[in-house]
């Protein structure tokens, strides 16, 4: 679990420092104060640099730049898109994402780190080596590269004692050469937007005939408490879709007329159980979601955390998602480990206000602004 997460220079995170983290964990701020941005550089981090996911966050914001038809320089175009990541679009930074991931059998938390900048290099051929293939990059670092002309420009990706250098100078760079350092993270992330059908399809294959059926469907009963069961099949399209039947039923009904709510949860649902031992990161959680429903998907949310060892970040702009979710950690008798971060904007800088759950309880009881 992390404790600890540092981000500089990511996006408009220049410098943010998150402390004593939990297992779930709620980001509000206003609009451009980096609330998806610290998701993003979770999912980075997870993926270990994986170059799939880095392309992902770059398509999802519309930032992988194509040619120019008339001038063709795909150095250009390439640092244009991967600049894109660094605060302020300037390609000179560097990216680091840091975590102290703690654990409970440890005394001090162990600080881990991926790194991200544009370098200039050169290519030197391997001693002994039988190929021109077999190359090694040397980065060329300040001060000793003045008189190197025939020098490339490349994406260094550094991972603890690992380096990994892509070449910007291909014209289309393989998203698929480099699948980042050692085993990834285990983790989902859900986007704001509606319907998710295929990644649903994918996640639903992944634990069918499994224990977690039962948690998706007693998930699925806030909102209709007769579902008895679910499953997926052909609709008359290319993939299949999601179908529940209710007690003492035979009819199957299609989820998807059931409203965005349902299917909500179900996108919600479907990835907790596909993040063991892992991160679920929930890009505005409230999106299609009554107000009535939220704190009952809270506590479920909080009792898989517990039960599957997965560590939530999840944001919001909405009071009533900040309501639930303060409903269910202050609950009786029950011992959910979560807080809430605010971020706000100090004339340029992205700051952090961080409330636990009897903060957060008073909050509410003087009507303080959280969100």
């Amino acid at each position: 679990m992390i404790d600890t997460l540092k981000i500089w220079n990511y996006r408009s995170l220049e410098r943010l420092e998150l402390n004593s983290l939990l297992k779930v964990n709620l980001i509000t701020g206003k609009n451009n104060t980096g609330k998806s941005t610290i998701l993003e550089a979770l999912a980075s981090y997870a993926a270990m640099g994986d170059l799939r996911v880095l392309f992902e966050l770059l398509e999802e914001r519309g930032e992988v730049y194509k040619q120019n038809e008339i001038e063709n320089n795909p150095i250009e175009y390439n640092i244009k898109t991967f600049s894109s990541l660094f605060t302020n679009r300037d390609e000179k930074g560097k990216i680091e994402i840091r975590v102290k991931e703690k654990d409970e059998s440890l005394f001090s938390p162990e600080e881990k780190a991926l790194s991200l900048r544009i370098v200039k290099y050169r290519e030197e051929k391997i001693s002994g080596a039988n190929s021109d293939s077999q190359r090694k990059k040397i980065i060329l670092e300040n001060g000793n590269d003045d008189n190197i002309l025939d020098y490339l420009m490349g994406l260094e990706i550094k991972n603890g004692g690992g380096s990994y250098i892509l070449p910007l100078y291909e014209e289309k760079i393989n998203r698929f050469g480099f699948k980042g350092f050692g085993e990834p993270r285990n983790f989902q992330f859900i986007r704001p937007r509606g319907l998710e059908t295929k990644i649903n399809l994918s996640l639903w294959n992944n634990i069918v005939l499994t224990y977690k059926e039962k948690f998706v469907i007693e998930a699925l009963r806030i909102i209709e408490p007769e579902i008895d069961k679910i499953t997926f099949k052909e609709d008359g399209a290319t993939y299949r879709k999601p179908f529940i039947k209710l007690l003492n039923d035979p009819i199957l009904i299609p989820l998807q007329s059931m409203g965005d709510g349902i299917n909500r949860i179900l996108t919600i649902i479907l990835a907790m159980v596909n993040s063991d031992n892992g991160y679920l990161l929930i890009d505005e959680f409230e999106n299609g979601l009554h107000y009535s429903v939220q704190e009952r998907l809270w506590e479920i949310i909080f009792s898989l955390s517990e039960k599957l060892n997965v560590q939530v970040f999840a944001t919001t702009h909405s009071e009533d998602c900040i309501s639930g979710f303060e409903k269910t950690i202050n609950k009786p008798c029950l011992e959910y480990k979560g807080k809430l971060v605010r971020l706000e904007n100090d004339e340029g800088l992205i700051k952090q206000v961080e409330f636990d759950k009897k903060e957060l309880k008073i909050a509410f009881e003087n009507n303080i602004e959280v969100r």
